[in-house]
């Protein structure tokens, strides 16, 4: 028997701008109806990822306790870094060194940190990490 994740949910302020900015940002499409939730997807209905965002009251008050990393399929992380800027994320710590490794960290427009990487264009083809499943 197995799950499989169908939404990372975000509380926000205003479902549909913060949708927008993920949507631009990911190339994926925004859905909403007359519900104030908004879905960004690839596709809908979606058979894999999606990101839904929820309007709450309250606004975000401490780092997040998880964030999603990112890693461009083409372009460049620099690249990556300027488009989210431009969209109104906000730099949180840069972890660029000198030799081209390291990642960003930034903030979508309501505050959710996220981390832009390096692509395998810039960095190869990466080798995953086996870890032993224990029951």
């Amino acid at each position: 028997m197995t799950l499989h994740i169908h939404n990372v949910t975000f509380d926000c302020t205003d479902a549909r701008a913060l949708g927008t900015f993920w949507a631009e940002l990911l190339g994926w499409n925004v859905y909403y109806d007359d519900d104030p939730e908004v879905v960004v997807a690839a596709s809908f209905p979606s058979t894999s990822l999606g990101l839904l965002f929820i309007p709450v009251p309250e606004g975000k008050t401490a780092k997040n306790r998880q964030h999603l990393d990112l890693t461009p399929d083409a372009g460049t992380r620099d690249e990556w870094v300027e488009r989210a800027l431009a969209l109104g994320a906000t730099v949180v710590g840069d972890h660029r060194t000198p030799e081209g490794t390291g990642w960003v960290t930034l903030a979508d427009p309501e505050g959710n940190e996220f981390c832009i990487e390096r692509g395998a264009a810039e960095t190869g083809p990466r080798h995953s990490r086996a870890f032993r499943i224990t029951t």
